[in-house]
């Protein structure tokens, strides 16, 4: 036979769960020094800076259709 299961308190271990997950992932984004987020935008940056300069024209953002 199945084992009985009480549903309330099986959606409580599962939102519980899931805020553990959640901080968790949170903690990783979040708890990092200020050189690790620096370094972070400046390789974002860098990154842009390379695929920008790979184009063969400069993309028209402000170009209105005639």
């Amino acid at each position: 036979m199945a084992e009985i299961v009480n549903l309330r308190r099986e959606k409580k271990r599962r939102a519980k769960s899931a805020a553990a997950a959640e901080a968790e992932q949170n903690r990783l984004v979040h708890g990092r020094t200020n050189a690790q987020k620096s370094l972070d935008r400046l390789t974002a940056k860098r990154q842009e800076a390379t695929l920008s300069g790979h184009f063969l024209e400069t993309p028209a953002t402000d170009a209105i259709p005639e």
